[in-house]
Order: C-alpha cells, then structure tokens, then sequence
C-alpha cells in the first residue's frame, strides 16, 4: 500500500494509505480501553514508517533482507509472509512485557505494514512471477541494485524497449500497481473510518483463531471480490470505489487494530501461579 516516498518520514502524512490506517487502529485502541501507557503513541509508531519503514530497505538496500508482502491467499504452501507477520507480534509481545518502548514501536509498526500489504488487492496478484518473466525467469534476488530494479533487460534494444514498456507503460505491471494503491490512499484521505472498532465478536474470534489464521480468512474475504481485476479492466468506477471504501479499508483496519489488542493483551496477561496441593494423611 502507499505509504509516501522514503526519502522523509514526513512524507504520506496526507496520502499515506499506511500511516492512516496507523492512525485510526491506534485510535480504536483507545475505544478498546488500552491503557495508553501500555501502548506505543501513534507518533512512536510512524517514525517506522517511510525511510525506517519496510519500503526503506528497498531503496537502502535491494534485495537484502528485504521483506517480500505478496500472498496468494488460496495456497495454504504459501505461508512466508503470515509466518512473518506472526513473528512480528510475537515479538510485539515480547517488547510490550519488556517495556521496550522503542522496540514495542518498531514491531508495532512493521507488523501493521505486513498486515496492509497482505490485504491490499494489488499485492494477491502473482507479481513475483511476472516480474520474472519480463527479466527473462531471472528471480527478484538478482534485482540487487536500483538501476535492476528500474530498468527490465532484454535480448536486444528492441526487446528492451518492449519489456520496459509491460512494466512501466500503459497497464504495465508496476505501474498498474502503482496506480491501483495511489487510487486507495486517496479514496481514504478523507474519511474518519469510525466504523472500523472491532466488536467483542471480533476480538473473541481473533482470541480463538490467532493472528495467522484471522489474517489468512480476511485476505480470502478481500481477495474474492476480485478488486484489483475490476481495476485492471474498467479503472475507478462507483462500485469499486464504494467497495473499498466500505469494505476493503475498515477490514484492514480492523485486522491491524486486533493485532494490535491481541499483543497487548498477551503481553499483559497475569503471571501463572502455582500452588502445592495439600496432602491430607489417611486416619489409621
């Protein structure tokens, strides 16, 4: 999702898809009754995001130790990215028992930006695997510098022109892409998104199912209304953008905010206390 350029934190203070929906969960937060103490402040939170966030290794660094947000959120062999995203609030956990503010911001924030990702339409195309075809079935590993990531190559001028052209030009595959979660942000800019609170319905599912598998049912939910088709054939129409307006967005959202609750609420769960059982001696 759009999260501004990395160059500055600053930036996506207005679009940023990432840093609104960062803004509301921890706005529901409060609605949950988390003490705000025993949580990150939303500004902690977004000092991860941009440069310090996910898309900022990217940029720093292609290709190493850069995390991969797509999911075919049908194949249960595709497990990568929800395996990260458990890792990220375990560990959200961990900072939270540990008051480790810094820590507890930093996980907060990039077990938000996994989540989003994994949710957002455009990122359940098999992005991966047209990339690979253009580069001529080279893997995304190889694309290890900006110019690789840049500029497609080809067996020839021609063949370069071409293949550039699929991924930069008109419906090209990161430009739609582009395109697709520009449109998100800004059809998001404007809205409040107060219906977005999760219920104790809510929470007692997520409780019962855990972070994995509540993000693997909402992804599937999302992914059946087959937005990102719709945008590809006919653009922003009425009803695409109603749907992610009233759908897409508040679902996110919702999922971030119990992700977040469910870290809170492990972190702060009461210590076990063990008792030794009495012993009662038989009467002889």
């Amino acid at each position: 999702m759009y999260a501004g350029t990395t160059l500055t934190n600053k930036s996506g203070g207005i679009l940023g898809a990432h840093q609104k929906i960062d803004r509301v969960s921890r706005i529901n937060l409060s609605k949950l009754e988390v003490d705000p103490e025993g949580f990150p402040a939303i500004k902690e939170i977004l000092h991860f995001e941009g440069k310090n966030g996910p898309d900022g290794i990217k940029r720093k660094s292609p290709s190493v130790n850069e995390p991969w947000h797509f999911l075919n959120p049908f194949d249960d062999k595709d497990t990568t990215l929800i395996d990260l995203i458990a890792k990220h609030h375990k560990l959200l956990v961990e900072a939270l028992r540990g008051n480790m503010s810094e820590k507890a911001a930093f996980e907060a924030a990039w077990l938000a930006h996994s989540i989003v990702d994994g949710l957002t339409p455009a990122h359940h195309y098999p992005y991966e695997e047209k990339l690979s075809e253009l580069r001529g079935g080279e893997g995304n590993e190889t694309r290890s510098t900006i110019k690789d990531k840049l500029i497609i190559p080809g067996i020839n001028r021609r063949d370069k022109v071409k293949n550039n052209w699929k991924m930069w030009g008109f419906k090209g595959l990161i430009s739609t892409h582009g395109m697709f979660e520009l449109g998100v942000a800004s059809i998001m800019a404007p809205v409040a998104f107060s219906d977005s609170t999760p219920t104790e319905q809510d929470i007692e599912e997520f409780g019962k199912v855990g972070v994995g598998k509540y993000f693997q049912k909402t992804a599937r939910e999302i992914a059946v209304q087959d937005m990102y088709t719709r945008y590809y054939q006919r653009g922003w129409t009425t009803k695409l953008t109603l749907d992610v307006r009233n759908k897409l967005v508040p679902s996110i959202i919702k999922t971030v905010t119990l992700a977040w609750h469910s870290a809170y609420l492990e972190a702060n769960k009461p210590s076990k206390k063990y008792t030794t059982k009495k012993t009662t001696k038989k009467k002889a």
